[in-house]
Protein backbone atom coordinates (compact mmCIF):
# COMPACT_ATOMS: atom_id res chain seq x y z
CA UNK A 1 0.00 0.00 0.00
CA UNK A 2 1.37 3.39 -0.92
CA UNK A 3 1.46 6.31 1.45
CA UNK A 4 -1.70 8.39 1.66
CA UNK A 5 -1.66 12.05 0.59
CA UNK A 6 -1.40 15.06 2.86
CA UNK A 7 1.10 13.53 5.25
CA UNK A 8 -1.07 10.62 6.41
CA UNK A 9 0.38 7.14 6.15
CA UNK A 10 -1.29 3.74 6.35
CA UNK A 11 -1.54 2.25 9.85
CA UNK A 12 1.58 0.60 11.20
CA UNK A 13 1.73 -2.17 13.81
CA UNK A 14 2.37 -0.91 17.33
CA UNK A 15 5.83 -1.33 18.83
CA UNK A 16 6.19 -4.16 21.28
CA UNK A 17 6.12 -2.95 24.88
CA UNK A 18 9.06 -3.76 27.11
CA UNK A 19 10.05 -3.50 30.74
CA UNK A 20 7.55 -2.44 33.41
CA UNK A 21 5.75 0.00 31.14
CA UNK A 22 2.21 -1.21 30.61
CA UNK A 23 0.42 1.97 29.61
CA UNK A 24 1.30 1.71 25.95
CA UNK A 25 0.41 -1.94 25.58
CA UNK A 26 -2.83 -1.60 27.47
CA UNK A 27 -4.04 1.02 25.00
CA UNK A 28 -3.99 -1.60 22.27
CA UNK A 29 -5.57 -4.23 24.49
CA UNK A 30 -8.38 -1.85 25.28
CA UNK A 31 -8.74 -1.09 21.60
CA UNK A 32 -9.56 -4.72 20.93
CA UNK A 33 -12.21 -4.56 23.62
CA UNK A 34 -13.61 -1.40 22.09
CA UNK A 35 -14.04 -3.20 18.78
CA UNK A 36 -15.92 -5.95 20.57
CA UNK A 37 -18.19 -3.45 22.29
CA UNK A 38 -18.78 -1.65 19.02
CA UNK A 39 -19.77 -4.87 17.32
CA UNK A 40 -22.13 -5.70 20.16
CA UNK A 41 -24.16 -2.52 19.90
CA UNK A 42 -24.10 -1.69 16.21
CA UNK A 43 -27.85 -2.22 16.15
CA UNK A 44 -28.08 1.46 17.04
CA UNK A 45 -26.37 2.36 13.77
CA UNK A 46 -25.88 -0.72 11.61
CA UNK A 47 -27.35 -4.12 12.30
CA UNK A 48 -24.32 -6.42 12.21
CA UNK A 49 -24.26 -10.10 11.39
CA UNK A 50 -23.40 -12.81 13.89
CA UNK A 51 -20.14 -14.69 13.70
CA UNK A 52 -19.46 -18.24 12.68
CA UNK A 53 -21.73 -20.83 11.13
CA UNK A 54 -25.30 -20.06 12.03
CA UNK A 55 -27.77 -22.18 13.93
CA UNK A 56 -30.31 -19.84 12.36
CA UNK A 57 -29.03 -20.80 8.94
CA UNK A 58 -29.44 -24.48 9.75
CA UNK A 59 -32.89 -23.88 11.14
CA UNK A 60 -33.85 -21.89 8.07
CA UNK A 61 -32.74 -24.68 5.77
CA UNK A 62 -34.98 -27.02 7.71
CA UNK A 63 -37.85 -24.56 7.36
CA UNK A 64 -38.19 -23.99 11.10
CA UNK A 65 -36.18 -20.96 12.23
CA UNK A 66 -35.99 -20.93 16.01
CA UNK A 67 -35.80 -17.15 16.44
CA UNK A 68 -39.30 -16.36 15.21
CA UNK A 69 -37.99 -14.20 12.37
CA UNK A 70 -38.40 -14.75 8.63
CA UNK A 71 -35.25 -16.15 6.99
CA UNK A 72 -34.03 -15.81 3.41
CA UNK A 73 -31.07 -17.76 1.98
CA UNK A 74 -28.72 -15.51 -0.01
CA UNK A 75 -25.81 -16.55 -2.25
CA UNK A 76 -22.52 -14.67 -2.03
CA UNK A 77 -20.12 -14.68 -4.97
CA UNK A 78 -19.02 -12.35 -7.74
CA UNK A 79 -21.38 -14.05 -10.15
CA UNK A 80 -24.44 -14.51 -7.95
CA UNK A 81 -24.20 -11.77 -5.33
CA UNK A 82 -27.57 -11.41 -3.64
CA UNK A 83 -29.31 -14.21 -5.48
CA UNK A 84 -32.20 -15.71 -3.54
CA UNK A 85 -34.01 -12.58 -2.39
CA UNK A 86 -37.29 -12.98 -4.28
CA UNK A 87 -39.89 -12.01 -1.70
CA UNK A 88 -38.96 -8.60 -0.25
CA UNK A 89 -40.74 -7.60 2.95
CA UNK A 90 -40.35 -4.90 5.59
CA UNK A 91 -39.49 -5.46 9.24
CA UNK A 92 -36.92 -7.36 11.24
CA UNK A 93 -35.64 -10.40 9.38
CA UNK A 94 -32.61 -12.61 8.79
CA UNK A 95 -30.63 -13.16 5.61
CA UNK A 96 -28.61 -16.39 5.77
CA UNK A 97 -25.56 -15.53 3.68
CA UNK A 98 -23.76 -18.48 2.07
CA UNK A 99 -20.41 -17.90 0.36
CA UNK A 100 -20.28 -20.19 -2.67
CA UNK A 101 -17.03 -18.68 -4.00
CA UNK A 102 -13.47 -19.84 -3.39
CA UNK A 103 -12.34 -16.74 -1.47
CA UNK A 104 -13.42 -14.88 1.65
CA UNK A 105 -15.83 -12.01 1.20
CA UNK A 106 -17.30 -9.00 2.93
CA UNK A 107 -21.00 -8.50 2.37
CA UNK A 108 -22.97 -5.28 2.74
CA UNK A 109 -26.67 -4.66 2.41
CA UNK A 110 -27.02 -1.09 1.23
CA UNK A 111 -29.21 1.35 -0.61
CA UNK A 112 -27.68 1.49 -4.11
CA UNK A 113 -28.93 5.06 -4.55
CA UNK A 114 -27.46 6.59 -1.40
CA UNK A 115 -24.77 4.08 -0.41
CA UNK A 116 -26.13 3.87 3.13
CA UNK A 117 -25.34 0.53 4.76
CA UNK A 118 -28.08 -1.34 6.63
CA UNK A 119 -26.06 -4.40 7.59
CA UNK A 120 -22.71 -6.07 7.06
CA UNK A 121 -20.84 -9.32 7.54
CA UNK A 122 -17.04 -9.34 7.47
CA UNK A 123 -14.76 -12.24 6.64
CA UNK A 124 -17.32 -14.72 5.30
CA UNK A 125 -15.12 -17.70 4.51
CA UNK A 126 -15.61 -19.89 1.43
CA UNK A 127 -18.31 -22.50 1.89
CA UNK A 128 -19.62 -21.02 5.14
CA UNK A 129 -22.87 -19.39 6.12
CA UNK A 130 -23.61 -16.57 8.55
CA UNK A 131 -26.78 -14.68 9.41
CA UNK A 132 -27.35 -11.00 8.80
CA UNK A 133 -30.18 -9.64 10.94
CA UNK A 134 -31.67 -6.37 9.67
CA UNK A 135 -34.71 -4.16 10.19
CA UNK A 136 -35.88 -2.94 6.82
CA UNK A 137 -38.38 -0.28 5.85
CA UNK A 138 -39.76 0.65 2.48
CA UNK A 139 -37.06 1.46 -0.06
CA UNK A 140 -34.47 0.02 -2.40
CA UNK A 141 -31.77 -2.40 -1.31
CA UNK A 142 -28.99 -4.46 -2.83
CA UNK A 143 -26.31 -6.81 -1.57
CA UNK A 144 -22.72 -5.85 -2.28
CA UNK A 145 -20.08 -8.60 -2.30
CA UNK A 146 -16.44 -7.64 -1.84
CA UNK A 147 -14.12 -10.58 -2.32
CA UNK A 148 -10.44 -10.35 -1.52
CA UNK A 149 -8.38 -8.94 -4.40
CA UNK A 150 -11.46 -8.32 -6.54
CA UNK A 151 -13.69 -5.38 -7.38
CA UNK A 152 -16.95 -5.00 -5.50
CA UNK A 153 -19.96 -6.58 -7.14
CA UNK A 154 -23.45 -5.24 -6.48
CA UNK A 155 -26.36 -7.62 -6.82
CA UNK A 156 -29.82 -6.82 -8.16
CA UNK A 157 -31.78 -4.00 -6.58
CA UNK A 158 -34.76 -5.19 -4.56
CA UNK A 159 -37.61 -2.83 -3.65
CA UNK A 160 -39.56 -3.15 -0.42
CA UNK A 161 -42.91 -1.57 -1.15
CA UNK A 162 -45.11 0.50 1.12
CA UNK A 163 -44.44 3.41 3.45
CA UNK A 164 -42.74 1.65 6.39
CA UNK A 165 -39.98 3.80 8.01
CA UNK A 166 -36.49 2.54 7.26
CA UNK A 167 -34.30 1.05 9.97
CA UNK A 168 -30.88 2.20 11.17
CA UNK A 169 -28.24 2.85 8.53
CA UNK A 170 -25.13 4.91 7.95
CA UNK A 171 -23.19 6.11 4.94
CA UNK A 172 -19.74 4.50 4.78
CA UNK A 173 -16.61 6.47 5.62
CA UNK A 174 -13.38 6.03 3.69
CA UNK A 175 -9.82 6.85 4.65
CA UNK A 176 -9.76 10.01 2.55
CA UNK A 177 -12.79 11.34 4.47
CA UNK A 178 -10.79 10.98 7.68
CA UNK A 179 -7.57 12.64 6.54
CA UNK A 180 -8.63 16.29 7.18
CA UNK A 181 -9.94 15.70 10.73
CA UNK A 182 -6.89 13.60 11.55
CA UNK A 183 -4.53 16.32 10.38
CA UNK A 184 -6.48 18.90 12.39
CA UNK A 185 -6.35 16.70 15.47
CA UNK A 186 -2.64 16.08 15.00
CA UNK A 187 -2.07 19.83 14.88
CA UNK A 188 -4.12 20.23 18.07
CA UNK A 189 -1.97 17.59 19.78
CA UNK A 190 1.17 19.44 18.72
CA UNK A 191 -0.09 22.54 20.48
CA UNK A 192 -0.88 20.54 23.61
CA UNK A 193 2.60 19.03 23.59
CA UNK A 194 3.88 22.59 23.83
CA UNK A 195 1.71 23.11 26.91
CA UNK A 196 2.96 19.80 28.27
CA UNK A 197 6.58 20.81 27.83
CA UNK A 198 5.94 24.05 29.72
CA UNK A 199 4.29 22.04 32.49
CA UNK A 200 7.06 19.48 32.90
CA UNK A 201 9.66 22.27 32.88
CA UNK A 202 7.81 23.95 35.74
CA UNK A 203 7.53 20.67 37.62
CA UNK A 204 11.25 20.04 37.18
CA UNK A 205 12.05 23.56 38.43
CA UNK A 206 9.90 23.02 41.53
CA UNK A 207 11.74 19.84 42.39
CA UNK A 208 15.15 21.34 41.59
CA UNK A 209 14.37 24.13 44.07
CA UNK A 210 13.07 21.69 46.69
CA UNK A 211 9.52 23.10 46.64
CA UNK A 212 7.58 19.86 46.84
CA UNK A 213 4.28 21.56 47.72
CA UNK A 214 4.39 23.48 44.45
CA UNK A 215 5.52 20.32 42.68
CA UNK A 216 2.38 18.48 43.80
CA UNK A 217 0.19 21.23 42.34
CA UNK A 218 2.17 21.52 39.12
CA UNK A 219 2.39 17.73 38.75
CA UNK A 220 -1.39 17.49 38.45
CA UNK A 221 -1.64 20.41 36.02
CA UNK A 222 0.95 18.90 33.68
CA UNK A 223 -0.39 15.38 34.02
CA UNK A 224 -3.89 16.43 33.02
CA UNK A 225 -2.52 18.09 29.89
CA UNK A 226 -1.08 14.73 28.91
CA UNK A 227 -4.26 12.85 29.74
CA UNK A 228 -6.27 14.99 27.32
CA UNK A 229 -4.28 13.70 24.33
CA UNK A 230 -5.49 10.12 24.49
CA UNK A 231 -6.00 9.48 20.78
CA UNK A 232 -2.32 10.14 20.13
CA UNK A 233 -0.77 7.77 22.67
CA UNK A 234 -0.12 4.99 20.20
CA UNK A 235 1.55 7.44 17.82
CA UNK A 236 3.79 8.53 20.69
CA UNK A 237 5.42 5.09 20.60
CA UNK A 238 7.91 4.39 23.38
CA UNK A 239 7.56 7.99 24.58
CA UNK A 240 4.20 7.10 26.15
CA UNK A 241 5.84 4.58 28.46
CA UNK A 242 8.61 7.00 29.38
CA UNK A 243 6.17 9.83 30.07
CA UNK A 244 3.20 8.07 31.63
CA UNK A 245 4.21 4.49 32.28
CA UNK A 246 2.93 2.45 35.20
CA UNK A 247 4.72 -0.09 37.36
CA UNK A 248 3.97 -3.78 37.33
CA UNK A 249 1.53 -4.83 40.05
CA UNK A 250 4.14 -6.76 42.00
CA UNK A 251 5.99 -5.98 45.26
CA UNK A 252 8.90 -3.61 44.76
CA UNK A 253 7.95 -2.71 41.18
CA UNK A 254 7.87 1.00 42.00
CA UNK A 255 11.61 0.77 42.68
CA UNK A 256 12.35 -0.59 39.21
CA UNK A 257 14.59 1.86 37.27
CA UNK A 258 12.33 1.32 34.27
CA UNK A 259 9.40 2.89 36.13
CA UNK A 260 9.56 6.48 34.89
CA UNK A 261 7.46 9.51 34.10
CA UNK A 262 4.49 11.14 35.77
CA UNK A 263 3.51 8.18 37.91
CA UNK A 264 7.07 7.66 39.15
CA UNK A 265 7.14 11.27 40.32
CA UNK A 266 3.62 10.97 41.74
CA UNK A 267 4.73 8.03 43.85
CA UNK A 268 7.67 9.99 45.21
CA UNK A 269 5.74 13.20 45.88
CA UNK A 270 3.03 11.43 47.85
CA UNK A 271 5.24 8.88 49.63
CA UNK A 272 7.67 11.20 51.35
CA UNK A 273 10.61 11.01 48.96
CA UNK A 274 13.03 13.92 49.01
CA UNK A 275 13.56 16.46 46.28
CA UNK A 276 17.01 15.01 45.75
CA UNK A 277 15.50 11.59 45.05
CA UNK A 278 13.06 13.08 42.53
CA UNK A 279 15.43 15.29 40.56
CA UNK A 280 16.54 12.56 38.18
CA UNK A 281 13.00 11.30 37.44
CA UNK A 282 11.82 14.89 36.89
CA UNK A 283 14.69 15.60 34.54
CA UNK A 284 14.02 12.36 32.63
CA UNK A 285 10.33 13.21 32.28
CA UNK A 286 11.10 16.70 31.00
CA UNK A 287 13.66 15.32 28.54
CA UNK A 288 11.19 12.71 27.24
CA UNK A 289 8.56 15.37 26.67
CA UNK A 290 10.99 17.62 24.83
CA UNK A 291 12.11 14.74 22.65
CA UNK A 292 8.47 14.02 21.82
CA UNK A 293 7.91 17.70 21.06
CA UNK A 294 10.90 17.81 18.74
CA UNK A 295 9.82 14.81 16.71
CA UNK A 296 6.06 15.26 16.64
CA UNK A 297 5.95 16.99 13.25
CA UNK A 298 7.37 13.82 11.70
CA UNK A 299 4.77 11.51 13.21
CA UNK A 300 1.74 10.24 11.31
CA UNK A 301 -1.51 9.31 12.99
CA UNK A 302 -3.77 6.61 11.60
CA UNK A 303 -7.01 8.13 10.25
CA UNK A 304 -8.82 4.80 10.52
CA UNK A 305 -8.31 4.74 14.29
CA UNK A 306 -9.95 8.06 15.11
CA UNK A 307 -13.46 6.80 15.84
CA UNK A 308 -12.17 3.87 17.84
CA UNK A 309 -9.97 6.10 19.99
CA UNK A 310 -12.99 8.18 21.06
CA UNK A 311 -14.41 5.02 22.63
CA UNK A 312 -11.08 3.64 23.79
CA UNK A 313 -10.19 6.69 25.89
CA UNK A 314 -13.38 6.31 27.95
CA UNK A 315 -12.83 2.57 28.17
CA UNK A 316 -9.36 3.15 29.60
CA UNK A 317 -10.71 5.69 32.07
CA UNK A 318 -13.28 3.17 33.28
CA UNK A 319 -10.72 0.38 33.52
CA UNK A 320 -7.81 2.27 35.09
CA UNK A 321 -9.04 5.52 36.62
CA UNK A 322 -12.41 4.56 38.10
CA UNK A 323 -10.73 1.54 39.72
CA UNK A 324 -7.78 3.65 40.98
CA UNK A 325 -5.36 1.16 39.42
CA UNK A 326 -3.19 4.12 38.37
CA UNK A 327 -3.25 5.92 41.73
CA UNK A 328 0.29 6.22 43.05
CA UNK A 329 -0.67 8.42 45.97
CA UNK A 330 -2.22 11.63 44.65
CA UNK A 331 -5.83 10.41 44.75
CA UNK A 332 -6.56 12.34 41.55
CA UNK A 333 -8.00 9.58 39.35
CA UNK A 334 -11.31 11.42 39.00
CA UNK A 335 -9.46 14.49 37.71
CA UNK A 336 -7.76 12.21 35.18
CA UNK A 337 -11.12 10.70 34.19
CA UNK A 338 -12.47 14.21 33.56
CA UNK A 339 -9.41 15.02 31.44
CA UNK A 340 -10.04 11.80 29.51
CA UNK A 341 -13.55 13.04 28.71
CA UNK A 342 -11.93 16.24 27.42
CA UNK A 343 -9.77 13.98 25.25
CA UNK A 344 -12.77 12.24 23.76
CA UNK A 345 -14.46 15.58 23.14
CA UNK A 346 -11.35 16.77 21.27
CA UNK A 347 -11.68 13.88 18.82
CA UNK A 348 -15.42 14.33 18.40
CA UNK A 349 -14.93 18.01 17.58
CA UNK A 350 -12.80 17.02 14.59
CA UNK A 351 -15.14 14.21 13.50
CA UNK A 352 -18.37 16.12 14.04
CA UNK A 353 -19.11 17.11 10.45
CA UNK A 354 -18.87 13.44 9.42
CA UNK A 355 -20.64 12.14 12.51
CA UNK A 356 -23.77 14.31 12.65
CA UNK A 357 -25.36 13.08 9.40
CA UNK A 358 -24.54 9.46 10.30
CA UNK A 359 -25.48 9.26 13.98
CA UNK A 360 -28.90 10.54 15.06
CA UNK A 361 -28.00 10.35 18.76
CA UNK A 362 -25.21 12.95 18.74
CA UNK A 363 -27.19 15.27 21.03
CA UNK A 364 -27.72 12.44 23.52
CA UNK A 365 -23.99 11.66 23.38
CA UNK A 366 -23.15 15.30 24.09
CA UNK A 367 -25.55 15.27 27.05
CA UNK A 368 -23.99 12.06 28.38
CA UNK A 369 -20.52 13.62 28.22
CA UNK A 370 -21.80 16.68 30.08
CA UNK A 371 -23.49 14.54 32.72
CA UNK A 372 -20.43 12.41 33.37
CA UNK A 373 -18.16 15.42 33.62
CA UNK A 374 -20.57 17.20 35.98
CA UNK A 375 -20.67 14.19 38.30
CA UNK A 376 -16.88 14.11 38.35
CA UNK A 377 -16.70 17.87 38.98
CA UNK A 378 -18.92 17.38 42.04
CA UNK A 379 -15.97 15.52 43.57
CA UNK A 380 -13.61 18.46 43.07
CA UNK A 381 -13.34 20.52 46.26
CA UNK A 382 -11.02 23.50 45.95
CA UNK A 383 -7.61 22.11 45.09
CA UNK A 384 -8.52 18.56 46.13
CA UNK A 385 -10.30 15.68 44.42
CA UNK A 386 -12.12 12.90 46.21
CA UNK A 387 -10.02 9.72 45.92
CA UNK A 388 -11.87 6.82 44.34
CA UNK A 389 -11.77 4.80 47.56
CA UNK A 390 -13.45 7.67 49.44
CA UNK A 391 -16.52 7.82 47.21
CA UNK A 392 -19.79 6.77 48.75
CA UNK A 393 -21.48 3.79 47.20
CA UNK A 394 -24.07 6.06 45.60
CA UNK A 395 -21.39 8.35 44.15
CA UNK A 396 -19.41 5.41 42.79
CA UNK A 397 -22.50 3.82 41.25
CA UNK A 398 -23.52 7.09 39.60
CA UNK A 399 -20.09 7.70 38.07
CA UNK A 400 -19.76 4.09 36.94
CA UNK A 401 -23.20 4.32 35.34
CA UNK A 402 -22.15 7.52 33.56
CA UNK A 403 -19.16 5.81 32.00
CA UNK A 404 -21.10 2.69 31.12
CA UNK A 405 -23.61 4.87 29.30
CA UNK A 406 -20.80 6.70 27.50
CA UNK A 407 -19.27 3.45 26.32
CA UNK A 408 -22.57 2.37 24.81
CA UNK A 409 -23.08 5.72 23.09
CA UNK A 410 -19.51 5.85 21.76
CA UNK A 411 -19.47 2.30 20.43
CA UNK A 412 -21.53 3.29 17.36
CA UNK A 413 -19.00 6.09 16.74
CA UNK A 414 -16.27 3.47 16.51
CA UNK A 415 -18.44 1.47 14.12
CA UNK A 416 -19.34 4.44 11.92
CA UNK A 417 -15.70 5.40 11.45
CA UNK A 418 -14.52 1.92 10.63
CA UNK A 419 -13.12 2.34 7.13
CA UNK A 420 -15.06 0.21 4.63
CA UNK A 421 -14.41 -0.83 1.06
CA UNK A 422 -16.98 0.46 -1.38
CA UNK A 423 -15.42 -0.57 -4.70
Amino acid sequence: MSAEPDGIEPPQPPPSPSGPRVRFSRRWQAGAAAVAVAAAVTATVLVAGSGGSSRHGAASAAGTPDDGLPHTAIEVSTGTCGRGWTKPRPGRQVFDLHNISATASEVYLDDPRTGKIYGEVDGLAPGTSRPLTVDLGSGSYAFKCLENDADAVTGPTVVVAGDVPQGPAAAPVNQHDLIPPTLAYQKWVGQRIGDLAAGTAKLKADIDHGDLAAARTDWLTAHLVYERMGAAYDTFGDADGAINGTAARTPGAVDDPGFTGFHRIEYGLWHGQSAAALRAPAAALDAAVRELQGGWSQQRMDPAAMGLRAHEIIENAEQFELTARTDYGSGTNLATASANIDGTRAILVQLRSLLVPRYPDVAALDAALDRAQADLAAQHHGAAWTPVDKLTQAQRERINADFGDLLERLAPVATIFEVRRTA
